[in-house]
């Protein structure tokens, strides 16, 4: 090493030496952990919050419509006080953030509103956890073949029980009336005063559409029964509406979620997945007869226990007392209650 670089070296130690002589502990600035900072409970409260409704979900987005506009839309994260609350379609949220619903714009729900109805279902008869279908929907249309697939009550009572419990309107909709006449399929259900409307092919759908129109309705039924036939009939630009109310992802069909439809006469039509099973694990046989108000009256007399199926298992059931219409509606509201204890697999 020359005589040069030996001073160059000797020059910058004495330089350290002198910058370390020019700090002491005072000049340390320790960064506090996590644990020493408390953290604040204080959740904004978000006053000017707008209301919008949930019309579908996927994948950690929901799309909204302010105000219940379908003209309106826009793409939602949750917000992060929410945690893992449920958001389902049809929910009322409030949403702060970017409301412009231009491309690329991302807002924020920030409170679910109390549901007024909920459509609940399990996987099967076994399973503890409830999925909520629907909120808020004021009507169930229960979507139904007359042929190929053949029907079967068994589903149709499921749902109208999931209806009764859940605090919605059923309407029982038969479909491909050109291959089997409805009479004697919809006989089954007089007695329960469910009303029942025949939408094939061949029929026209202003009727279901009546039905539907200003009211909040959700459509169920199994694969292959029409369903998916008679939403693209009820809203003829269904295709493009389901792009215009979503705006999530990358515009596939939602045939694999449920998605609300804008009717061309007002209200909505909540399209949902095709179902194979539906577990009523969740609903008790209160549940069933309290939609009846004639006969939840009358169970206040039941024993402990009652299971309100009646003899032999049921020999003191106040409902046997009941006479007339309310008689006929008891046997009915019993086949719904026989349908809980069968988990039929469709």
């Amino acid at each position: 090493m020359g005589h040069n670089a030996v001073r160059r070296c000797g020059h910058r130690a004495e330089g350290e030496l002198l910058s370390r002589r020019q700090y002491d502990e005072s000049d340390v600035r320790v960064r506090p952990g996590r644990g020493t900072r408390p953290r604040t409970k204080t959740r904004p409260e978000h006053l000017a919050a707008e209301s919008a409704m949930v019309v579908s979900v996927d994948r950690g987005r929901w799309g909204c419509v302010l105000g219940g506009d379908p003209d309106r839309p826009l793409v939602t994260m949750r917000a992060r006080e929410l945690g893992r609350t449920p958001i389902v379609v049809g929910d009322e949220v409030s949403v702060v953030g970017d409301l412009s619903g231009k491309p690329d714009t991302l807002a924020r729900i920030v409170r679910v509103a109390e549901r007024s109805t909920v459509l609940r279902r399990t996987a099967d008869d076994t399973d503890p956890y409830e999925r909520i279908v629907v909120a808020n929907a004021q009507q169930l249309l229960i979507v139904v073949a007359l042929a190929d697939p053949p029907p079967r009550t068994g589903f149709v009572e499921r749902a109208l029980v999931a209806a009764y419990a859940g605090g919605l309107s059923p309407i029982v909709c038969l479909t491909k009336s050109d291959l089997e006449p409805p009479e004697e399929f919809a006989s089954a259900f007089a007695d329960l005063d469910v009303p029942v409307v025949v939408a094939g092919r061949d029929d026209p759908v202003d009727e279901v559409l009546s039905m539907l129109s200003g009211r909040l309705t959700a459509l169920i039924g199994h694969s292959g029964v029409g369903k998916s036939t008679l939403v693209n009939r009820l809203v003829p630009d269904a295709d493009r509406a389901v792009g215009v109310v979503s705006g999530v992802g990358k515009g596939r069909h939602t045939s694999t979620q449920s998605v609300a439809l804008p009717l061309p006469t007002g209200g909505w039509a909540i399209d949902t997945p095709g179902i194979r099973s539906f577990g009523l694990a969740h609903i008790s046989p209160e549940n069933v007869v309290a939609a009846f108000s004639d006969l939840a009256a009358a169970i206040e007399d039941c024993p402990r226990g009652c299971t309100h199926l009646g003899p032999p298992a049921d020999p003191e059931c106040a409902l046997d007392l009941l006479e007339g219409k309310a008689a006929k509606r008891v046997d009915a509201v019993r086949h719904l209650l026989t349908a809980i204890a069968s988990n039929e697999a469709w």
